[in-house]
Formats: C-alpha cells, structure tokens, sequence
C-alpha cells in the first residue's frame, strides 16, 4: 500500500533513510549507484507516492540538460521541419529541448532570450531573425549562455554558424535554367525578411554576369512572413502590367514561389516545360509541401539532416568545451537541385 504523498526530496530523504546527493545521484543516473542502493531507493519509491521535480533539479545543477531551440517563424515549414530533427537529436543525446518562435518581432525574440537565461540552459541552437533582430540584445545572450547559430549567420556573433551555401542554391538552379531555356528573371521580396534572401539575389545577380547575360530582378512589395500572400499578390500585379520580362522565372524562396503558383492558376497560365506551357519556375529551399504544389516544384534543397545533425554536434561539443570555442566556426553544407513539374 502506497503510504502518503511526499513534497520534495528532502521528505523522501528522511523516510528512505538514503542522503540527498546520493538520491540525486539516482535520479540523474541510476547506475551511478550501487546495485544494493538501487534497490533500496525502488523499494522506498514503491512505499512512498514520490516522484522527483526533474525540472527543478535541473535549476539546482550548474549545468543543466536544457537546451533551447529558437526559430524566427515556427509557421513557416522549413524551421518546423529543422527544429523537429534538432528536437530529436537533443532528445536521443539526453537533453531536455524547449523549442520557441519569435513570430518575425524583434520583441519577441529579445523576450525569450531574456526567459532562456532563467532556465540556465546547457545551450542554445539559435536562428536569429538577422535584418530584424537587436544585435546587440543577441550579441549579449551569446556572451552569456553557449550558443549556436543556423540558418541565418550575424557575423561575429555566436560560437558557431551551421547553415546552407546560399551561393550552391543559386548556381544550380541557374546553371540548369539558363542550360535549358530562357534565361531566369529574379522574383523576390522588395524587404526580405531572412537575409538570405539577399545572398540569393547577389549569387544570381553574379552568376547572370559571369554568362553575359542581364540579370532581371522583380522586386514586389510586401513585408513580414506571409511569403505565398505576398508571392500572389507580387505576381498578379506583374501578370496585369505586361508580365514578366522573362518566360522563366527564379523565386528566392520556395513560399514566394507557390504564391506565383497560384496568381498562375487564377491568370489561366500553365506552367512546366511541355506544350502549351506558358512560363517555367523555380525556387530554392525545397519546402516540404512543394512536391505537392501544381504543377510540383523545381527547386533547389536544403541537406536537413546535414544542418541539424551538424548545428546538435557543435553545440554538444561547445558544451563539453565550457562554453567557449578557441575560435568561431562556420559551416555550411551545399543545395541539391530536385527536378520537378514546374521547370
């Protein structure tokens, strides 16, 4: 019979008669004590209604199994998708991830950075919302609290950077684009929200040249991340005064390119390579729906595994480190072109 329900481990302590560091001891691993005094604490937590506050104890360590995870806009899919394979890698190391959004707002992020201290994480894997974000605000937390970055890099700000060669994303979709057709005119977000938007347009601007040929670059209205609104209604403004300049068209993002997808459609406007196709399209990012758009989408992927697997690594490692890395690192993996429908 289960005897009365105990507060806190001091209780527990007194009625199992086993000290205070040796229960913790237990509860943080339980091979870390004797087999004898194993047992003994299973029995006394079958004799007594006790279970341990792990997330207070975690507050008591020096250093605790929490880590954070931070995303500029959890909506949209590809920092859904990044953030759940870096949830799983925490989980299968044994941390405690939280993940969180700042929904594009400056506030916000400045928010949870100050609520991340509280928590005494072991670490935090950050992508910041760069053009938006208080550099300084960051800049403070990473001195503070072992942080990596991804996806979007401020220089000099962090212990480490793991994200994707915006350059390789370009030159691939360009290369093939330009092999296989007209070459592309450029269709993107006057005021990007993520600045790598602006490393995909000065790649296309580079490589257009490095052809001989003119780069032509659509620049639609439109701020925040409603990136598939913004597409559609950028494009439909385009498609009701003259169109494009171009019959293909390269959007920096694969959401401004499924609000193309869909101003297309409402115009009557087929797209893809075959007969009776008006224009072709591409992106870049590999979005997780956009095999599913009509037609699918040609794109240029991001290496998911790649960047989360690497981002979890050299943060556990900065962690073992103390902190602090001798020097900050970089890294970033390469695109893979995925050929669909649309191109």
């Amino acid at each position: 019979m289960v005897e009365r329900k105990l507060k806190n481990m001091e209780e527990f302590a007194a009625v199992s008669g086993i000290s205070r560091p040796t229960l913790s001891k237990y509860f943080n691993n339980p091979e870390s004590v004797r087999q004898t005094t194993r047992l003994r604490i299973e029995d006394a937590l079958q004799k007594y209604d006790y279970r341990p506050n792990i997330f207070a104890m975690n507050q008591n360590r020096k250093l605790t199994k929490n880590v954070g995870i931070v995303v500029p806009y959890l909506a949209d899919p590809f920092f859904t998708e990044i953030a759940r394979k870096m949830e799983q890698r925490c989980l299968e190391a044994g941390f405690h991830p939280t993940l969180y959004s700042a929904h594009g707002q400056q506030q916000l992020e400045n928010e949870i950075l100050d609520s991340l201290r509280s928590l005494k994480p072991a670490g935090v894997l950050l992508a910041p919302l760069g053009r938006a974000s208080d550099k300084l605000s960051v800049e403070k937390f990473c001195q503070d609290v072992p942080t990596v970055l991804f996806d979007s890099n401020i220089a000099g700000i962090g212990e480490a950077f793991v994200g994707s060669d915006n350059f390789s994303f370009v030159s691939q979709t360009v290369d093939y684009l330009t092999r296989t057709g007209e070459p592309p005119s450029f269709f993107e977000m006057r005021t990007p929200a993520n600045p790598n938007a602006n490393k995909r347009r000065a790649a296309y601007e580079q490589l257009m040249a490095e052809r001989n040929l003119e780069p032509r670059i659509l620049k639609i209205e439109g701020e925040g991340w409603a990136f598939e609104q913004i597409g559609r209604d950028g494009a439909l403004r385009i498609l009701e005064t003259g169109g494009f300049p171009t019959n293909t068209v390269l959007c920096s993002n694969d959401r401004l390119a499924i609000g193309l997808l869909s101003a297309c459609y409402e115009k009557g406007l087929r797209v893809g390579r075959g007969a009776g196709c008006a224009m072709r399209v591409a992106s870049h990012d590999d979005h997780p729906f956009s095999k599913f758009t009509c037609p699918s989408l040609t794109t240029a992927a991001h290496d998911y595994d790649s960047v989360s697997d690497h981002a979890f690594k050299t943060l556990n490692n900065l962690i073992e480190a103390g902190g602090r890395f001798a020097r900050r690192e970089e890294t970033v993996f390469s695109a893979r072109l995925v050929l669909r429908s649309s191109a």
